[in-house]
């Protein structure tokens, strides 16, 4: 099962709410990079398992098994899931989230139930949008999801030799940005149902202070011509529109893992 990454072709960030959580306004883009999920015979455990080499610790996907098991009190054969990992981690690509959200599926599919409602979003907000893995109108703090008609953009990614987490940039963010107010996020969304959008990402600022790399690879990928280059999520990765296979030839003399997406 494929479980592609993403690209936030804008991301509007409002204040903190009294849960933590931070409102959002954002088009999200699923891209042609993608992770691999294969549902494997089961190991010697006798419980769930997931294999994912280069991650350490738990992975969000194995969790997804287990909230998923708890929220249904399905308790059918344990599961193990094989993760090919093409998505860089820590890097803005909601790559886990999007592994996360394939485990879902899948265990949906082996049990013949359906994900309940609050199961994605209690494993992070992009879970819920990459559950559905089309392009989208994400709002509240990411638990609303609107599917959006629109052609998928031609993307160049840049994936930087950097890791950002996705807390350390909302901190930074609190610290020296200005949110937007929950008049401007509400305008935001309006005109993103229409069609009409600006190309920001209220993190960047953040993101590109933690990681100076970031200013380089924008900066490449303005050489090259490319639209709209830009961080994606809470970074360090970023992209830029381009169907230039030149660009991106050239790209890659610096940039080995940039890709077309």
């Amino acid at each position: 099962m494929r479980a592609p990454g993403k690209v936030n072709l804008c991301l509007l960030v409002g204040a903190p709410r009294p849960d933590g959580l931070h409102p959002l306004v954002s088009l999200v883009q699923p891209t042609d990079l993608a992770d691999t999920l294969e549902l494997k015979d089961p190991g010697p455990l006798g419980s769930d398992e997931v294999v994912c080499a280069g991650v350490d610790g738990e992975n969000l996907a194995l969790r997804a098994l287990r909230e998923f098991r708890a929220a249904t009190g399905w308790d059918g054969p344990p599961l193990r899931i094989e993760i090919t990992k093409r998505i860089p981690i820590a890097a803005g690509m909601a790559g886990g989230s999007s592994d996360a959200a394939a485990a879902l599926r899948l265990i949906s599919q082996a049990s013949g139930l359906p994900v309940p409602d609050d199961v994605p979003m209690r494993l992070g907000a992009d879970v819920t949008v990459m559950l559905r893995g089309e392009r989208a109108l994400m709002t509240g703090a990411g638990e609303l999801v609107e599917p959006l008609p629109g052609a998928k953009p031609p993307l160049i990614i840049l994936p930087i030799d950097a890791a950002l987490g996705a807390g350390e940039v909302y901190r930074e963010f609190d610290a020296h940005d200005t949110p937007r107010t929950p008049d401007e996020l509400a305008a935001a969304a309006e005109a993103l149902r229409h069609g009409v959008f600006e190309p920001v990402n209220d993190l960047e600022p953040a993101a590109r202070r933690l990681c100076p790399l970031i200013d380089r690879a924008l900066q490449a990928l303005r050489d090259v011509g490319a639209e709209q280059p830009m961080v994606t999520g809470s970074g360090p990765t970023v992209f830029g529109i381009s169907d230039d296979p030149e660009a991106l030839a050239f790209l890659r003399h610096a940039y080995p893992r940039a890709v077309a997406a």
